[in-house]
């Protein structure tokens, strides 16, 4: 077992993130802007286990925009005023006039990533990239956890140590595959969709299959369409054709910050009926405009009598088969039972994501989590875990508490306002009880 130098304390701070997306990127925006009224400083930070800020990067492509008006950034929400704003953004690149007379609310999705690291640098200080968080240990005073001692590896197999006296988890989403199917050579999510495909000769695929109705699986199927001309591109899903996403004005209110509070204080009943309600606001829904194009598409394909974008409906990928020079995709009619074989090139599978347990991390502080009687996770309205009395320390969530506070769960439309509820709570819940620094707390550095 590796052993620890004791080169002093162990740096304390008022909270620790674990990732460093859009999510907690946020909440160290909300920090500062914090700190600098000068009163009642919040000392945090932050682990990125990539080497630097990224989000969604293999889906970046050139022609795809947001789903969220761009007023829906970092701060506006909470902050109009702040300077870490897209439209503080937009002046600091030259583009404000321009984007003006653009007259539209939704950004590229490149220009918003690049919004995103123009935010990330203002911050770095309080970040340490490629360091991967490898476990979260108790610290006990009078038999009670008071902190958590974060443990972080970088490159290098040295593992620093940052102790919190509360915790926020921003881990992120996990890939979503069917049953029994895994990534490979030429199986991919979409997750990783441009990093892929970037290794393929434009001439060279004959086909693709693309597993999915949603948003992701229909640009997936656009781009390869556009990018390889001499290629067949197969899109497979369960529904009769792509369903248009519900953007409407009032469908948008349960986006509304009130809305989370509706939701968190509804009957268990009344929100499952609001997630069937308005589901089609983001799962499994696309934009009208991309329908609108693919369909164009289709039919002058009909047209000119060379279909290479093909709608496989009703139907379900059966069996996925790797090959020699590619894979083999059963595909099954959901009517008619009628199976197909497709030779591909590539399958990318946009089925979406998965929420991982956060606690999976916590180790023996999980046990001290409670959870209700489905074993869902218990989160306080200020997304604190509700924990027994052993642990006085908060341990906070940035995603996964879609069955508590509802769809903007791991979405932007609400993380202005959600990250000032966290540090709202951080702020309020300080009390003398847990002590600043435990006097046996050691330091810092293990190397293996």
């Amino acid at each position: 077992m590796p052993q620890a130098r004791t080169d002093g304390d162990v740096p304390v701070y008022d909270l620790v993130g674990v990732g460093f997306g859009p999510a907690n990127l946020a909440l160290a925006i909300a920090v500062a802007e914090h700190n600098a009224g000068g009163d009642d400083v919040v000392t945090a930070h932050f682990f990125e286990k990539q080497k630097t800020f990224g989000w969604h990067r293999g889906m970046l492509l050139d022609d795809a925009t947001m789903q969220v008006s761009f007023l829906k950034d970092l701060v506006t929400m909470r902050n109009p005023n702040s300077g870490f704003s897209f439209l503080s953004y937009l002046k600091d690149r030259d583009r404000l006039v321009d984007f003006i007379n653009h007259k539209n609310m939704y950004p590229l999705r490149v220009e918003f990533h690049d919004y995103f690291e123009w935010a990330a640098a203002k911050v770095d200080d309080v970040v340490s990239y490629d360091h991967e968080v490898v476990s979260v240990q108790p610290v006990l005073h009078d038999g009670v956890i008071t902190h958590f001692d974060v443990s972080a590896r970088d490159a290098q197999g040295a593992v620093e140590v940052r102790r919190a006296r509360n915790l926020v988890l921003a881990t992120g989403l996990q890939a979503n595959f069917p049953e029994g199917v895994t990534s490979s050579e030429h199986i991919w999510h979409n997750r990783d969709f441009l990093h892929r495909v970037g290794e393929l000769d434009a001439e060279a695929p004959r086909r693709f299959v693309v597993v999915g109705a949603g948003q992701s699986g229909a640009e997936v199927a656009a781009h390869l369409h556009e990018r390889f001309p001499k290629a067949e591109v197969c899109a497979v899903f369960a529904r009769y054709g792509y369903s248009p996403a519900d953007d409407s004005s009032f469908a948008n209110r349960i986006f509304d910050p009130a809305a989370v509070d509706e939701f968190y204080l509804a009957p268990e009943d009344v929100k499952n009926r609001l997630m069937a309600y308005h589901g089609n606001t983001n799962y499994a829904v696309v934009d009208n405009d991309l329908i609108a194009e693919l369909y164009r598409r289709v039919y002058q394909e009909k047209v000119l009598g060379k279909q290479r974008l093909r709608l496989i409906n009703v139907s379900r990928p059966a069996e996925v088969v790797e090959t020699a020079n590619g894979v083999r995709v059963t595909v099954e009619s959901l009517t008619t039972g009628e199976r197909t074989e497709l030779d591909a090139d590539a399958v990318v599978y946009a089925t979406g994501y998965r929420e991982s347990d956060p606690t999976e991390m916590l180790g023996g502080i999980a046990e001290h989590c409670r959870r209700d009687e489905r074993e869902r996770l218990r989160v306080g309205r200020d997304y604190r875990l509700d924990t027994d009395g052993q642990v006085l320390g908060g341990i906070y969530l940035q995603g996964g508490t879609e069955h508590s506070h509802g769809i903007t769960s791991s979405l932007l439309s609400n993380l202005a306002v959600r990250v000032g509820e966290i540090l709202e709570s951080v702020v309020d819940r300080r009390t003398p009880s847990i002590p600043a620094q435990p006097e046996y707390a050691v330091s810092a550095t293990v190397s293996h």
